[in-house]
């Protein structure tokens, strides 16, 4: 468990030697995918992985994956074998995107459900992050149902992952959620 938001030394230096570089490549047609919330899907991959960074995550599998993982909702045709092939934490980071892609028989909160119940540490934190993007980015909503329907879903689904996973991440999202009822509700 993370609860540091500081990154010392040593995950500095982690970070240094981390490549990046064919995972973000690999997300650039995600700029073309405009999101609900506005802005576009490129832009909140990467601010999911800034807020991962911001906690003090520094596990490469993680970090990559949070720079694909709409990839294959948004893109579906997406190869997988270009994910696998991308470099030696391809298969494991093509594993933790399917863990948080949400599958064409799942509804939303069943989709959730699975994350909450079965979900990997990597995937609880990953689904953390991805909502404190998508609730920072919920000024762009245009009907208060939608805003009211995803802090339910928030408070439902996404605390007891926080609870679990990160206790920064938890109180970061409440507040978010208690500004937006604030706002919308």
């Amino acid at each position: 468990m993370q609860n540091s938001k500081m990154l010392d030394n040593k995950k500095m230096n982690i970070l240094k030697e981390m490549h990046l570089a064919p995972y973000i490549w690999l997300s650039i047609p995600l700029m073309d995918k405009k999101r609900h919330f506005g802005g576009n899907m490129f832009r909140h991959q990467m601010e999911t992985f800034t807020i991962l960074i911001n906690y003090g995550y520094v596990d490469a599998v993680l970090l990559k994956a949070s720079v694909i993982h709409d990839l294959l909702e948004d893109i579906p045709e997406t190869n997988r074998e270009v994910i696998v092939s991308l470099d030696e934490d391809g298969p494991d980071v093509l594993k933790l995107v399917l863990e948080v892609t949400r599958r064409d028989i799942e509804t939303k909160p069943e989709f959730l459900k699975r994350i909450l119940d079965y979900g990997s540490e990597h995937a609880q934190v990953l689904k953390c992050a991805d909502r404190i993007s998508n609730i920072t980015s919920l000024g762009y909503v245009t009907t208060v149902q939608k805003v009211k329907n995803y802090i339910e879903e928030t408070e439902t689904y996404i605390y007891p992952i926080a609870e679990r996973v990160n206790k920064g991440m938890l109180k970061e999202l409440k507040e978010l959620v208690e500004t937006r009822k604030k706002l919308y509700c």
